[in-house]
């Protein structure tokens, strides 16, 4: 089992877990929803974070102590700690923000008092719509900023594009800054497909496997041992990394070239999404 998926700590394992851990406490859990914009899922309590949940996620919480909830997302089963304040009751979804941000304002008009910002992957729910406004229990949100949740973009290499120069950021799944599995998986979710949240899981489980030597296009993935890239075109890897500490475009041939000599090794899989 991957621990990262498996929600069983100290005090408490899921209740389907029963038959295959042993656990003080099983816990069927209770759906909650993400509140704040966005909020760092940590590996242990005021630990470290290994991804980010943005507004409108649902989680699955299994145990609360000490300020903390012990969640698992119920996007990509990831599992983790959150602030209980975080959480909220789970709110239905029509729509996601499909804009790098957006604010969400008091009355529908944008000369009105703002009330919070949503990054982009937020969702939300529409209850009704004035002018070019919508309401949502949240506030009154741009329409452009919207886009509903069961006619999803179609292009990921457009959507990660706009992560461009944004600053990299371990664990990170939003526009304030991102990782490389972060731009996969955020690009990927927005285009209505499921993906994991890390390279290693990505490279197992998501997209076909090509055969060494294959014609890269775009929207395809490279992957090294730590790190996964979006194919942008031919000639161009578009991906968050370290060494440039941001979301960039770089060479395909000096990117591997670069990659390999820094010590990561040469590129382990090639792989081709089904869009």
């Amino acid at each position: 089992m991957d621990a990262r998926r498996t929600p069983v700590n100290d005090f408490v394992a899921a209740d389907y877990l029963r038959a295959t851990v042993t656990a003080p406490k099983y816990s069927k859990g209770q759906l909650a929803s993400i509140k704040d914009p966005i909020v760092d899922l940590l590996a242990s309590p005021s630990g470290a974070r290994d991804r980010q949940l943005l507004f409108g996620a649902h989680v699955m919480v299994y145990d609360k102590r000490a300020g903390y909830a012990f969640v698992q997302a119920q996007d990509d089963q990831y599992v983790g700690y959150v602030p209980i304040e975080s959480l909220g009751p789970v709110q239905p979804i029509t729509h996601q923000v499909t804009n790098l941000s957006t604010t969400t304002y008091i009355e529908p008009s944008f000369k009105a008092r703002d009330l919070t910002w949503l990054p982009l992957g937020a969702r939300v729910q529409i209850t009704g719509t004035s002018g070019r406004f919508c309401n949502t229990p949240q506030g009154w949100i741009p329409q452009e900023h919207l886009t509903d949740i069961g006619t999803p973009p179609s292009d990921p290499i457009a959507v990660a594009m706009m992560f461009l120069n944004v600053p990299y950021l371990w664990g990170g799944n939003s526009t304030l800054g991102i990782d490389c599995s972060g731009l996969v998986q955020v690009a990927s979710r927005l285009c209505g497909l499921a993906c994991p949240a890390d390279s290693d899981q990505q490279f197992e489980e998501f997209g076909t496997l090509l055969p060494k030597g294959s014609t890269v296009q775009a929207g395809d993935l490279l992957f090294w041992k730590g790190h996964v890239a979006w194919v942008k075109d031919a000639d161009t890897l578009l991906h968050a990394n370290a060494y440039h500490m941001k979301t960039a475009l770089e060479p395909i041939t000096s990117a591997i070239d670069r990659i390999e000599n820094q010590g990561d090794g040469p590129v382990i899989g090639h792989k081709r999404l089904v869009l």
